[in-house]
């Protein structure tokens, strides 16, 4: 894998100096965490590998250093955004422990999270500097297959808000994977998703609208760009269709996990048209400003997978690194 090949790496203030003509106000995160799980024993859930006597030997002393890992990267990466999407965490107490770890912990971050009816127990979450965001309403949105009942996967979680000034409406999402196929469980997410857009756009069609998440799809498949109508290029825009920034990162050949010898781009940011009007008076999508954050201590140092992610256990050995995705980040300003 070449050097050049991999992901863009920005750090906040050059990506401030390259926003010259704007106003940066805030930026909005996304990082799936790759099995943040705490050391207790849920039997409500398949969490063996998790437990210091498991296969993975997850030990307190594990356990903290993934904490401390975890907070690095969301605490350095821009300073600290004003909103975190998070995907891949066991419950809420993995959650508090994360916002009280290390530089995180001064930001003082609130949480919103549910439990999801996944088999590993794995769940979405929001958090965020109250001091930036104020949510008002929350919901989760659960994932039905009429014809499959006994299929779990992770619920969306929708959460309703004020930010600088006006509401901002943000859904984190952690779409069925890749395991066995299962296309038409993420065209099914998408379906659901837009259904839900849709009603919002109908009430109010310049509702400001964030979707983030590991979509487990890319930019150009069928799931985001045809169903979700989720498009990279806004000249092609029509009435209530999202603008997907990562679009671009993708097809410069850019990613946010390597598999198989390719990256895909499964972590993205989908903002609504109304967040691209830059004379409005409130705040807006910065162009340019989708990011895929990569420093080079978050990469492995050599060997085949060279660039990609560092995780905390590759081939069942505990390398104390991060997760196997690369998070991403947009600015808005005004």
């Amino acid at each position: 894998m070449k050097l050049n090949y991999l992901i863009t790496i920005v750090l906040f203030l050059y990506s401030l100096s390259s926003f010259s003509q704007e106003k940066p106000i805030g930026v909005v995160a996304f990082y799936n965490l790759e099995n943040l799980f705490d050391t207790e024993d849920d039997p409500t859930i398949s969490d063996e590998e998790f437990l210091p006597e498991g296969k993975n030997e997850w030990t307190i002393e594990r356990y903290q250093s993934k904490l401390e890992n975890m907070a690095k990267v969301i605490s350095s990466m821009t300073y600290g955004p004003d909103i975190v999407g998070l995907a891949e965490v066991e419950n809420r107490k993995v959650l508090e422990d994360l916002v009280q770890t290390g530089a995180m912990a001064p930001k003082k971050y609130q949480i919103v999270h549910f439990d999801s009816p996944d088999g590993r127990g794995i769940d979405v979450a929001l958090i965020y500097r109250s001091d930036k965001f104020k949510p008002f309403h929350t919901k989760k949105i659960v994932f039905k297959d009429p014809d499959n009942p006994n299929f779990k996967t992770r619920d969306m979680l929708w959460v309703k808000g004020l930010y600088a000034g006006d509401t901002l409406n943000v859904v984190v999402n952690h779409w069925p994977s890749r395991r066995g196929g299962k296309q038409e469980m993420r065209v099914m997410a998408a379906e659901i998703l837009r259904k839900n857009i849709d009603s919002v756009q109908q009430i109010n069609p310049e509702a400001k609208i964030i979707l983030m998440g590991d979509f487990n799809d890319d930019p150009t498949d069928k799931s985001v760009r045809k169903v979700l109508r989720a498009d990279g290029k806004i000249k092609k825009l029509e009435k209530g269709d999202l603008y997907n920034p990562s679009m671009k990162t993708f097809k410069d050949g850019f990613g946010t996990l390597y598999y198989k010898g390719a990256w895909n781009l499964f972590d993205q940011i989908i903002i609504s048209k109304s967040l691209l009007e830059q004379n409005s008076e409130k705040y807006h999508y910065i162009d340019n400003s989708f990011k895929v954050y990569a420093p080079e201590w978050m990469r492995e140092a050599d060997g085949e997978n060279r660039g990609a992610p560092l995780r905390t256990f590759s081939y069942g050995v505990f390398k104390n690194g991060f997760s196997d995705h690369y998070p991403s980040f947009i600015v808005l300003g005004q």
